[in-house]
């Protein structure tokens, strides 16, 4: 049985009068890739924040393994292009204070060793993403949080980048949670989906959960491509601020 890194129970989230997150059971275990999905606005990045700990609950419980290293991958990081940072210098800023040796380990892990000395300005988005993979990696993490760590990256770069990460769970002994749009990859990448829209709809293992008719109500193919396109029924309706409200009873309130 793999070892559970964290543990989610009954987790709330209220924001300015606003229930964001409601009801979320999460295990987290080391070995296992879980990938988040959901619409814009779901809470998705929220959630993230709550296990790596930049976001408190409002009710539930939050549990993690003693001394649990977490390597954390934001969903955007941008830095003043008037500073003159190489991809050394910029790695080199981890509170961890990494060896020269470790730098390149974690650039090589992530295909990324010939970018050390490179400005981290003139970088494509895929070698940007790549980066700051081996940023989070520098942590030599438990638990490694991606929170959309496919922007700016383009499709061939998006199926090699999945690929890299579905290596890194036993390459580095952790667990992994991703946050992802891109269903079309992501199902051969991943041991367990679930699905976020302020509460977890439906979850469970990519084989199983494909087939289900309940999976075939909440995602399509569409266009030329075959790329799987995220099409949501809602057993619940959003107002103008995203909150969410079912359609029979009022949400919960947890004290």
């Amino acid at each position: 049985m793999s070892e559970t890194l964290v543990e989610l129970k009954q987790v709330q989230l209220v924001a300015e009068q606003r229930t964001i997150l409601r009801d979320i059971d999460l295990v987290l275990s080391r070995g296992q890739i879980v990938t988040l999905i959901g619409p814009n606005g779901s809470g998705k990045s929220s959630l993230v924040k709550i296990v790596v700990g930049l976001l408190k609950v409002s009710a539930g419980q939050r549990l993690l393994v003693p001394k649990l290293r977490i390597g954390y991958m934001p969903q955007a990081l941008k830095l003043d292009k008037s500073l003159p940072l190489t991809v050394r210098h910029f790695l080199q800023l981890s509170r961890t204070k990494p060896a020269p040796i470790d730098l390149l380990i974690a650039l090589n892990d992530v295909g990324a060793e010939h970018l050390l000395e490179q400005s981290i300005h003139t970088l494509s988005g895929g070698e940007w993403q790549r980066v700051l993979l081996a940023r989070a990696l520098l942590q030599k993490p438990d638990l490694l949080v991606l929170d959309e760590p496919m922007q700016g990256v383009d499709l061939t770069g998006q199926e090699e980048l999945y690929n890299l990460i579905a290596q890194l769970p036993e390459k580095y002994q952790c667990g992994v949670l991703m946050v992802s749009h891109d269903l079309h990859l992501v199902m051969a990448a991943t041991d367990s989906v679930i699905c976020l829209n302020g509460h977890i709809c439906c979850h469970g293992h990519p084989e199983s959960v494909s087939n289900h008719p309940e999976y075939l109500r909440l995602f399509g193919l569409q266009g030329s491509k075959g790329l799987a396109v995220y099409s949501h029924h809602h057993d619940h309706q959003h107002d103008a601020h995203g909150c969410v409200h079912p359609h029979h009873s009022p949400v919960k309130q947890e004290s």
